[in-house]
């Protein structure tokens, strides 16, 4: 398994309830496959630019090992959430 890390932007101006349960749906798509490692919930920032018509996002960042088929799993169910503004999976390269 490798180390992934995904950020992504939710929208800012739904409930705080929409919000956990987003960040629980990532998990879980996670935890199907793969194991959590970290959660940080950075909170609402300015965008550098405006996205949808919107100048501020929450900010989510989550650490994971998985297989290589869950990032694609995990990159579906985001494109396919409308509240999730942006996305990005990486792979952390070790030594």
């Amino acid at each position: 398994m490798k180390k992934y890390e995904v950020m992504f932007i939710i929208n800012s101006t739904i409930e705080e309830d929409a919000k956990t349960a987003l960040v629980e749906m990532a998990q879980e798509v996670i935890a199907a496959d793969g194991e959590v490692i970290k959660v940080d919930l950075l909170g609402n920032k300015k965008l550098a630019y405006p996205i949808e018509k919107r100048n501020d996002g929450y900010y989510v960042l989550i650490t994971f090992k998985a297989g290589k088929d869950l990032p694609k799993e995990l990159d579906r169910r985001f494109r396919i959430s409308e509240n999730i503004m942006r996305h990005l999976i990486t792979v952390q390269e070790g030594k």
